[in-house]
């Protein structure tokens, strides 16, 4: 599995309606379904967390990524394209969005964005980018 391949994915699903704990391209999804799509589509083992809240609180969005055997934590820095960024909208992390690589010299993003309407393409600017708190990489990602 390619880092390209992890975007390719995520990209399928732009234009997907928002919706809490949905999990169905084309239909809804959340954040958490964008990942869940993924490691679906591309057979990685996973674990699919139901029942929670639109923020999560209380560390839970960390020990869901914490326990999943596809992913381990990484350091923010060497954060790539193909990487899963942990991100605080207030003063817990509670969001999660795919590292879409460089695109004219700019980080960009895939994520699924009750803001936006839906699953998004978009580059990472100063207030996207200070949301950012922690890092996760696919396992055998290159």
């Amino acid at each position: 599995m390619t880092r390209d391949d992890v975007v390719n994915t995520a990209l399928l699903a732009k234009g997907t309606p928002f919706l809490h704990q949905g999990r169905v391209l084309g239909l809804g999804m959340d954040c958490a379904g964008l990942f869940v799509y993924i490691c679906g589509a591309l057979g990685l083992p996973h674990r699919d967390a139901i029942g929670y809240p639109r923020t999560p609180f209380g560390g839970e969005l960390e020990r869901q990524l914490d326990g999943q055997p596809s992913l381990r934590r990484i350091d923010i820095g060497v954060a790539e394209k193909g990487d899963i960024l942990v991100m605080r909208m207030t003063k817990q992390p509670q969001h999660i969005a795919i590292h879409a690589g460089d695109e004219s010299g700019y980080p960009c993003v895939i994520h699924a964005s009750e803001m936006h309407g839906g699953v998004v393409h978009h580059r990472i600017d100063e207030l996207w980018r200070a949301r950012v708190v922690r890092a996760y990489r696919f396992e055998g990602l290159q």
